[in-house]
């Protein structure tokens, strides 16, 4: 882009580019701490921790869902399929209504963090403890606490826990609060945009963030799926092969757009010059993270997709 064009697209002050470049950091952010945060769900040492509470550990879920509800407290599954949002409510159920009976909220938060502490010292090695760490620890907790937490459930009961003391440890938990402040905003966009759980799920399927096979995962039945289809085709938002019209596509979007600008406000707590930092000392463990293996290599996330 010239500088003219630049000029032009910024309006008379600037106030427009700024705010792009403001939503692209917190973009930037999102891509760099999500993988930090979800090791939670897939690393070995977090599985024999929630199969030490009892929880099956032969696929993900039944260990998902207490891992990241427990700091909500003993809620049942309608509370979780609401804040969780994209997820078939029966499945929630099916995974959370007797999870309480097999270990309560705060033996899950402590074998939560002994499985991050254990995963992240498998992955990090000596660097765990390295002032680029600490700093980085540092930079990140300051965000999460700068972090508006009203209307935003899961970030909320993030943030009243205690802090850990080690600086790994505190990394975590704050890239925890961030990406939980970001969905909880991600949700709020995707009720302005008056997409129910599954048509979230159709829609981006639809623009191509994912494959339909991998959105399966939050287990809507095919009817289901296809009345949700039938929604979307009706508005216009897709059409009758399930790709995104345009409508679609912009309705997408301004959903992505509205969720990064919702997520910007612990970005500029920091200031520019500590949200530049804090990605540069992140490069090298989101590296070590991603070339571990333990991420699936598609998510439902659409990260780099959209």
């Amino acid at each position: 882009m010239s500088e003219r064009t630049e000029k032009r697209a910024a309006g008379p002050e600037g106030s427009r580019d700024e705010g792009l470049v403001q939503s692209a950091q917190a973009r930037r952010l999102w891509h760099l701490l999500e993988p930090l945060h979800a090791v939670l769900y897939y690393a070995p040492e977090v599985f024999e921790e929630a199969g030490a509470l009892g929880y099956p550990v032969e696929d993900r879920w039944p260990s998902y869902f207490p891992l990241r509800a427990a700091p909500l407290g003993p809620v049942g599954g309608k509370a979780v399929a609401s804040a969780f949002y994209s997820f078939q409510p029966g499945m929630v159920a099916r995974y959370v209504d007797d999870a309480w009976r097999t270990a309560d909220p705060q033996a899950v938060l402590a074998a939560r963090l002994r499985g991050v502490d254990r995963t992240y010292r498998a992955l990090f090695g000596d660097r765990t403890g390295s002032p680029e760490l600490v700093e980085a620890a540092a930079l990140a907790r300051r965000a999460a606490e700068a972090a508006d937490l009203a209307g935003r459930p899961l970030a909320a009961a993030n943030a009243a826990l205690d802090w850990p003391a080690e600086p790994h440890l505190q990394l975590w938990q704050a890239t925890t609060i961030l990406r939980e402040h970001r969905g909880d905003g991600h949700l709020a966009a995707l009720l302005t945009a008056e997409l129910d759980p599954v048509e979230a799920l159709v829609s981006f399927a639809a623009v191509g963030a994912a494959s339909v096979e991998r959105f399966a995962s939050r287990g809507w039945t095919p009817p289901e799926w296809e009345a949700a289809r039938e929604r979307l085709v009706a508005r216009g938002l897709v059409d009758a092969a399930g790709t995104a019209t345009e409508a679609g596509r912009e309705l997408r979007h301004r959903v992505e757009q509205d969720t990064d600008r919702l997520a910007l406000g612990p970005w500029r707590a920091l200031g520019p010059e500590g949200v530049e930092r804090l990605a540069a000392l992140l490069g090298d463990y989101w590296v070590m993270v991603i070339g571990s293996g333990l991420l699936p290599s598609e998510s439902t996330l659409g990260i780099g997709k959209v």
